[in-house]
C-alpha cells in the first residue's frame, strides 16, 4: 500500500467518523438519513455528465451494491434503535475487516503477508475493545448486538462488491458516482414510506446535507483507493474511524476516553503500522 492510498483510506476514515458523530448528535436519525441520502442523489447526479458511463463488466456488482447499501442503511437505523451507539458502532464496524479479509484471500484470491493480517486482526481486536467498554453484552442486548454483527457484514459484502466493480469499471470516479444514484433513489422512497409522523422531529437540513456530502466524500476515496490496494488492507485502515470517532465523542459529546478507549487506540496504531510496513 502506498503512502497515497494510506493516507486516503485514512482520510475516509476520518470523515467517515465525522459525518458519523453529526448524524448521532443531530438526534433524529430517519430524518438526518434522509438528508445524507438527498445530498448524495444530487452530487451524484451533477457529477454524472462528467464521469461517463462505467464499464458493462462492472454493472451487475454496480447494481447488486447499490441494493446491498439500501439495505445496509436500513439495517444501520435498525441497529442505532436497538442499541447504545458507543456499543454496536464498534461491533458493526469492527466484523467488516476480518469478514472482509476472508472473502478477498478465499474468493478473489488476494494475497495477504503475515504482517498485513496480522495488522486486520490486531485492528479487529481494538474495535472489540472499544465494543466490550461497558461489559459483556446482557441477555437483553442480544438482539442489538445481533443486529449490528449483521450490519457490519453487510459491509463487508459491498466493500468486496465495490472493489471488484471499480477494478473493472475503468474509472473509480464513474463508478463511485452512478452509485451513489443507483443506492440514494431508492432509500430515500423506502425511508419516507417508514415515517412515523407522530415520532419525528424536525431534521435540521443544513446538517444533514453536510453529513451527506461528508459520506460521499469518504466513500469516494475508498473506492478510489480499492483499485489500488488489498481489500481487506483497505476495510482494516477504513474502520480506524471508529477510534477517531471515540477521540470526536471526548472531545465533542464530552464522553469519558477511559482506559478501553485507550487501549483500542494503541491496538489499532499498532495495526497501521502492521499493515503499512508490511
Amino acid at each position: 500500500m502506498t503512502p497515497a492510498v494510506a493516507a486516503a483510506v485514512l482520510g475516509s476514515a476520518g470523515l467517515h467518523a465525522a459525518w458519523n458523530a453529526l448524524a448521532h448528535g443531530l438526534g433524529d436519525r430517519r430524518g438526518t438519513m434522509v438528508m445524507i441520502q438527498v445530498a448524495s442523489l444530487g452530487i451524484g447526479l451533477v457529477c454524472l455528465p462528467f464521469v461517463g458511463v462505467p464499464a458493462a463488466g462492472a454493472w451487475p456488482w454496480l447494481l447488486g451494491s447499490a441494493a446491498l447499501h439500501m439495505v445496509y442503511n436500513l439495517l444501520l437505523l435498525a441497529t442505532y434503535r436497538l442499541g447504545d451507539f458507543g456499543q454496536v458502532y464498534p461491533i458493526a464496524r469492527g466484523t467488516s475487516p476480518w469478514v472482509t479479509a476472508l472473502i478477498g484471500v478465499t474468493l478473489l484470491h488476494e494475497y495477504l503477508t503475515v504482517t498485513q493480517t496480522v495488522g486486520v486482526v490486531v485492528i479487529s481486536v481494538g474495535m472489540l475493545v472499544l465494543a466490550l467498554a461497558g461489559g459483556i453484552p446482557r441477555r437483553t442486548e442480544a438482539a442489538a448486538v445481533a443486529a449490528a454483527f449483521v450490519t457490519g457484514c453487510a459491509i463487508a459484502l459491498y466493500t468486496v462488491l465495490d472493489g471488484v466493480g471499480a477494478r473493472s469499471s475503468g474509472s473509480a470516479m464513474s463508478y463511485a458516482a452512478w452509485l451513489f444514484v443507483l443506492e440514494s433513489a431508492p432509500t430515500i422512497v423506502v425511508l419516507h414510506l417508514r415515517r412515523e409522523p407522530t415520532r419525528e422531529r424536525n431534521p435540521q437540513r443544513a446538517w444533514g446535507l453536510l453529513g451527506g456530502a461528508m459520506s460521499i466524500a469518504a466513500y469516494t476515496l475508498v473506492i478510489w483507493a480499492q483499485t489500488r490496494g488489498t481489500l481487506a488492507t483497505i476495510a482494516a485502515l477504513r474502520e480506524t474511524s471508529v477510534v477517531i470517532g471515540a477521540v470526536i465523542g471526548t472531545v465533542v459529546f464530552h464522553e469519558t476516553y477511559g482506559r478501553h478507549r485507550l487501549v483500542a487506540t494503541i491496538l489499532v496504531l499498532l495495526g497501521i503500522t502492521a499493515i503499512n510496513i508490511a
